[in-house]
């Protein structure tokens, strides 16, 4: 459990220096409290209008998923894309006037649309606002980008996040793009 628990910490510790050295996140120090001693970090989070506010343990979770989905992506690895979704027939994925209902659906449906790396292209996600409903509930709304060879497809997403079973997963997911 102590090795586990170590590597979790790890994994975090490499999130975040990730976040900060892209600008997503600041570090800033504040009087520790009177039980402990010298400073504590905390995560800050850079709204989408420009405002800074001190990120809660549910708001740098949800935003790990979704860097692990764009780091999947971006090897060309849709599985692991998908690991950031919820492994159920609940599954909820809804786009270009369509919606797949269920993990596995929603699965064939990437395959089918990107075959290969050079449809997947290169993925961004920005403008990223979570927004926590309640300890397992939160809403994030935020733009993708492709970058391909041939176009640069981009639009808007909301997910809705659930913590299930300690994890946090997207349960439903409403993704658009823009006009050409």
């Amino acid at each position: 459990m102590l090795k586990r628990f170590s590597w979790i910490r790890i994994e975090i510790a490499l999130l975040v220096g990730a976040l900060v050295l892209a600008g997503c996140i600041y570090i800033e120090e504040t009087p520790a409290t009177p039980l402990a001693s010298g400073f504590q970090p905390q995560v800050m989070v850079r709204s989408g209008e420009g405002e800074l506010r001190r990120a809660g343990d549910a708001d740098i979770e949800v935003r790990r998923v979704l860097y692990g989905q764009v780091d999947a992506w971006n090897r060309g690895d849709i599985p692991g894309f998908m690991e950031g979704y919820w492994k159920s027939p609940n599954l909820r994925f809804s786009s270009g006037g369509e919606v797949a209902t269920g993990w596995q659906e929603t699965l064939e449906r990437y395959r089918a649309r990107y075959p290969d790396r050079e449809a997947m292209g290169v993925l961004s996600f920005t403008e990223i606002e979570v927004t926590t409903l309640s300890p397992t509930a939160a809403v994030v709304q935020g733009r993708w980008a492709l970058a391909r060879s041939r176009d640069r497809p981009n639009g808007l997403f909301t997910l809705v996040f659930r913590k299930l079973d300690g994890e946090w997963v997207i349960v439903s997911d409403h993704t658009s793009a823009a006009s050409s």
